[in-house]
């Protein structure tokens, strides 16, 4: 009687073994509750640190499950670094199976409102892994810069505002590569020959394009302050931006350019120095890059903020009729209390 009893345990075992494997390998173990979940692992991490990435996600049933999948599937070898996003209703086996063959998901690299090196290289290290020092570095070496085209006033024209996919492992030097490649393919044998129409090289176009953009956010405007800037530039006239001048000081706080600001002693201030500054003085948008390649053709050689504070400004081609507007605006500031 003992073996029937033996044989019955040994089914038992057997099937509950099996299902439990069934279990392992083909059970949904991946919940996100209907939101999108990534998890990152470092380059160099171990597996025990990348399975512990994985747990944190929060979207995983069963560790121990996972745990046990991934050393059957020889995980423990074959870490790879990335940034992979973990889809509701994956077994064990596909979630291992994407992360021992190292299948990033690539992510939406996009940078704007930024005005120093410093800021893009901030800016840039919160959406990839490579370090804020490390690109920092790179943006900062004139002879490094150099190979690429630029220099250290320059080179934030090379970043052109828009959407690039990358994967989150990029390195800094793989990363200002592909931004120097995407800088090439967008200026195109038309936008070249557009500057060179207009006197320009492409970093003048993107000095010139960043003070449109620091003088406005209003796309419809834009080609008309190109306009007025580029009429000034060529009538030798200084180009008395203001943008240049908050840039010039570095308090980016200044909501009114004062004459202590105007007396400040730099190379961007345009007040000062006749033509465009040494470089840009911010990353400009490729809307304010296209409004200087394709200016508003007028007479106009001032402007100033419309007193109604609706983000517009009023233009004039004469100073007597530029002081009535700057007089209607400075009145509407005095009556705001804003002083500086």
């Amino acid at each position: 009687m003992l073996v029937p009893g033996l044989i019955a345990l040994g089914m038992f075992l057997f099937v509950s073994f099996s299902y439990y494997a069934y279990q392992i390998v083909y059970t949904m173990n991946v919940d996100t509750k209907g939101r999108e979940a990534y998890v990152l692992i470092p380059t160099g991490a171990t597996y025990e640190q990348a399975m512990d990435s994985v747990e944190a996600s929060g979207v995983i049933i069963d560790p121990l499950s996972l745990r046990f999948m991934s050393k059957l599937m020889d995980y423990d070898k074959l870490v790879k670094p990335g940034r992979y996003k973990l889809e509701h209703g994956w077994t064990n086996r596909q979630l291992i199976g994407v992360l021992r063959l190292g299948q990033q998901t690539p992510l939406n690299l996009t940078f704007s409102n930024v005005r120093l090196r410093s800021q893009l290289a901030a800016k840039l290290a919160t959406e990839v892994e490579a370090s804020e020092q490390e690109l920092d570095s790179l943006l900062s070496d004139p002879a490094y810069l150099k190979t690429l085209g630029f220099d250290t006033t320059s080179v934030v024209g090379m970043f052109i505002p828009n959407t690039y996919q990358v994967y989150w492992t990029i390195t800094a030097p793989e990363l200002m590569e592909r931004m120097k490649k995407e800088y090439d393919r967008f200026w195109n044998e038309e936008r070249k020959a557009k500057a060179e129409q207009l006197g320009l090289t492409p970093h003048q176009v993107s000095t010139l394009a960043s003070i449109v953009q620091a003088e406005t956010l209003k796309n419809d405007e834009k080609p008309r302050v190109a306009g007025v800037y580029l009429n000034r530039l060529e009538r030798g006239m200084l180009l008395q931006a203001d943008p240049t001048v908050v840039f010039a000081v570095r308090d980016f706080t200044i909501r009114r350019v004062l004459n202590k600001h105007l007396a400040y002693d730099s190379p961007y201030n345009t007040y000062m120095y006749k033509g465009l500054p040494p470089g840009p003085i911010n990353v400009p948008a490729i809307s304010s890059i296209d409004a200087v390649l394709n200016p508003e053709k007028h007479s106009y050689l001032y402007f100033c903020a419309k007193e109604d504070f609706s983000g517009y400004h009023a233009f004039a081609t004469t100073m007597a009729e530029h002081q009535a507007n700057a007089r209607r605006f400075h009145r509407a500031l005095n009556e705001r209390n804003i002083m500086q």
